[in-house]
């Protein structure tokens, strides 16, 4: 999979004020901690995750994303008349119909002409949004598309701590499906795509491949409550399923965009944890490419996840002008993604 034309022509990012660190977690979790015999600092040391941001409740998935894109607006060559296809990719929407795309649409007053849906798949939502607005770049169909993403996290957090107070026969072997909702973290994003020949300096999308075993399906699947979500995950063996997936992918990737695993100066990784970004570093032979980190901050922030930590490094000056970067998405389902990027 290969772009000819399309360009990051500008991108913004919106976080909660609230933090809440994996102690104050387990501080919440004490009765469960001291009935299993677990350590304080267990969370920390398993993940690597110190903190996470929270929204609070009743806060919507389409108001933060509108917030990411009105600070996008404020930067973007692009007005918002000119945007020809709005996708909200999050894993959280408002609601089921209609399209939260609607909302943020009607927040922004976008045209008439701009088409809007959602595309959900997971924390690879973004990833997967820029893969098809760049094909209708490409293709002539489309000039500029804004994707966004509002993942609150908060629901998911609070609904996991109060379902395991009350659960009177969890265990250490039963705790671990909910240990994944636990690094779960808050934020908004938002990217403009548009044709090179609108803003020819700007970042562009060299290609990609995509793979796809859903085999692993039922390694992590959440309930469809958006406003009390309880999801449950095999983390060990959505790993084991992650990085075997990722590691068939990477080859793909090299071959279409005749890459080795020296070619990039950076590269970015979904950002779930510790031993998810090791292993995966590992299994694509690049442990010794710069990259950067939002877990340990953030947590994992699902969708926004992969293009926050690409907007962090940005200004964090990690990325020179010419700087190839990789872009290792994955989502539960399992999918995976990968792109590359000239700076």
């Amino acid at each position: 999979m290969k772009f000819k034309n399309t360009v990051i022509e500008s991108f913004a990012y919106f976080l909660p004020e609230e933090k809440i660190t994996s102690l104050q977690i387990e501080q919440k979790l004490e009765p469960i901690y001291q009935k299993l015999k677990l350590h304080e600092g267990r969370l920390e040391l398993m993940t690597g995750i110190k903190e996470r941001r929270n929204w609070p409740l009743g806060t919507k998935p389409s108001t933060i994303a509108t917030a990411a894109a009105e600070k996008l607006f404020s930067k973007s060559l692009i007005k918002k008349e000119e945007v020809d296809l709005l996708i909200h990719a999050s894993v959280c929407r408002d609601f089921l119909e209609p399209a939260t795309a609607s909302v943020v649409h009607a927040n922004l007053l976008l045209a008439k002409h701009c088409m809007i849906f959602d595309l959900s798949n997971a924390c690879l939502g973004v990833i997967n949004a820029i893969v098809v607005a760049a094909n209708m770049i490409d293709n002539g169909q489309i000039k500029t598309a804004l994707i966004v993403s509002g993942e609150n996290g908060t629901p998911l957090l609070e609904s996991t701590i109060n379902e395991l107070l009350l659960d009177h026969s969890i265990s250490r072997q039963t705790i671990k499906k909910y240990i994944a909702n636990l690094t779960i973290g808050s934020a908004a994003t938002a990217i403009m795509l548009t044709h090179e020949n609108l803003c020819p300096d700007s970042p562009k999308l060299i290609g990609g491949s995509i793979e796809t075993d859903s085999s692993a399906n039922h390694l992590c699947r959440g309930d469809g409550n958006s406003n009390e979500l309880i999801m449950q995950t095999d983390s060990e063996e959505l790993l084991k399923h992650g990085i075997i997936l990722a590691k068939s992918n990477w080859i793909k990737f090299c071959q279409d965009l005749n890459w080795t695993s020296d070619t990039p100066d950076i590269v970015l990784t979904h950002q779930v944890g510790t031993a998810h970004e090791k292993l995966s570093l590992e299994i694509v032979n690049m442990s010794h490419i710069k990259t950067y980190k939002t877990y340990p901050s953030l947590g994992n922030t699902g969708s926004s996840a992969l293009p926050i930590t690409l907007m962090m490094a940005a200004e964090s000056d990690l990325i020179s002008k010419g700087d190839k970067i990789a872009l290792l998405g994955i989502g539960s389902g399992l999918s995976s993604i990968m792109l590359g990027v000239q700076w």
